[in-house]
Order: structure tokens, then sequence, then C-alpha cells
């Protein structure tokens, strides 16, 4: 049987992807790219998803949450750069990734300086950072000296 009409409700229930945590985290993050991160809501993102907010409940708890989502999001975009002889080539190479993501995405170093806790996304970062001082032979104090000022220079740069 050839369908030849159908309900504007039955086509946006066919079109619209399932609604899942990680659809939420990239909306969320291409929301407060468009607007700013002050401007997301509960319901803007549920207008934006297409859905009630209360919906988004099922999946998250609630905003820190997404927030928390967001800054994952965001870091896993950042590129691992391999560590190689030179450590000081590798370091730039990672800085530089990271300064890339960080620029399509300027509201994130604040969410990032505001987060209380370290996700795996996050230590998968830090980890590759810590790889390449490792690699120039950098104790592990002067290391922890290191990330704090080429952290303040990248990220202060970038804002």
């Amino acid at each position: 049987m050839e369908r030849t009409l159908t309900s504007p409700a039955t086509d946006k229930s066919e079109a619209r992807a399932p609604l899942t945590k990680e659809r939420v985290f990239e909306a969320a993050v291409a929301y407060a790219d468009e607007n700013g991160l002050e401007e997301l809501s509960m319901r803007k993102l549920g207008q934006e998803l297409g859905v009630e907010a209360m919906s988004l409940y099922y999946h998250v708890s609630n905003k820190d949450e997404i927030i928390d989502g967001m800054a994952d999001h965001v870091i896993a975009q950042i590129e691992i750069q391999p560590i190689g002889d030179d450590w000081r080539v590798g370091m730039r190479r990672q800085i530089m990734a990271a300064r890339q993501v960080m620029a399509r995405h300027p509201w994130a170093i604040g969410v990032l300086e505001t987060r209380k806790t370290l996700s795996p996304v996050i230590m998968r970062y830090f980890d590759a950072v810590a790889g390449q001082f490792m690699q120039g032979g950098f104790s592990v104090d002067l290391m922890h000296h290191a990330v704090h000022a080429l952290g303040s220079r990248m990220l202060g740069f970038t804002q």
C-alpha cells in the first residue's frame, strides 16, 4: 500500500532521532556556541531538541549534569598528539589542538574553570599533556608548574 498523505505529527516523529544523553549534550554545546552558555536553560534546550523540558530529565539529572557533559563533549574534540622524540614539538601541537577547539567553543573555558570533578575524558587530556612533559624529563613538581603556566597562557590567550 502506497502512502500518499501523512499527518505532520507522523512525519515529525519519523524524522526525529530518539533522545539520548549524548544527543542532549551535543544540542547543549551547539546552543551555547550560538547563544552563549548564560542563555541555556532546560526549556530552551528542550525546544531545540523538539521535546518538552521534562523529557530531558529521563536522560540527565539536572543542568549541572548537562554542563559536565558539555565539558566532556568539548574536551573529547581535542586530538591527542602522539608522544615523539621532541617533547617541545609534541607539547606545542597538543596546546594548539586544544586552542583550536576552545576557540570554537568560547564559553567552554569558563565551564572548565568551574567543574569540581575530573571526568575520564578530561583526565585523558591531562594524561596526554603529562606524557609530553614526562618525555621531556620533567619531574612531577616541574610538570605541575608547567601545566599551570601553559594552561594559564593557553586558556587566557584563547579568552
